[in-house]
């Protein structure tokens, strides 16, 4: 019998169920995957990928996605792979050029997954910029204060008992999902009343996420 967890999120990244913030992400992830070629186009990842970007402009100016007010005074920080920006009291912009994925699929799923996991920090596309060329997704996020440093210990407590094993340093893997989740340090999952809010998470799902 078919994990039920499972097959509730294989339905999310279809688009079949619904998630918090998902009809957008959905929306661009079906067209993205509607769209993929077999063979030597995604063997070569980087080639892939730069045709895949060319088809998300396409559909992001057709259905209107541009973000053109981005208030980019209220910078707040930034890593490797997207930069934040104060949107106001409750809430922050994260632009991610998608950085850490082979696709710009794989980047939507992550975000679906976040949502499906930690809805209460769910991220919603707002839609797409460009900055010096590069194509960063727009995603609104609410804005967590922190009362106390995380402690990393209850982080990996509070994963383990939904399944995700820790196998290295902040990276966790769930067997039975077929779901990688990395790099959950203390600056990406903050404390606040004693309670755990996930903020910026990394999801890869393996090939056999869509077995039976």
């Amino acid at each position: 019998m078919k994990n039920d967890l499972k097959y509730g999120l294989q339905n999310v990244l279809s688009g079949k169920s619904q998630v918090r913030f998902g009809a957008v992400i959905q929306a661009i992830a079906s067209y993205l995957k509607d769209g993929e070629r077999t063979g030597e186009a995604i063997e070569d990842q980087k080639r892939f990928k730069s045709e895949e970007t060319k088809r998300l402009e396409n559909y992001i100016s057709e259905n209107h996605l541009w973000v053109e007010d981005i208030d980019f005074t209220q910078y707040v920080s930034e890593g490797a792979e997207q930069k934040v920006y104060l949107k106001d009291s409750e809430s922050v912009l994260k632009l991610n050029d998608a950085i850490y994925y082979t696709s710009w699929k794989e980047y939507l799923y992550n975000l679906l997954l976040h949502n499906y996991f930690f809805a209460d920090t769910a991220y919603e596309c707002v839609g797409f910029t460009k900055d010096n060329g590069i194509l960063y997704a727009v995603v609104k996020q609410a804005y967590v204060e922190i009362t106390s440093t995380t402690d990393l210990e209850q982080v990996k407590k509070f994963l383990g008992l939904n399944g995700f094993e820790n196998i290295r340093n902040n990276d966790y893997y769930n067997t039975e999902l077929g779901i990688i989740l990395e790099d959950l340090h203390d600056e990406n999952v903050l404390t606040r009343n004693d309670i755990l809010y996930f903020i910026d998470t990394v999801f890869y799902i393996k090939q056999n996420f869509w077995l039976e």
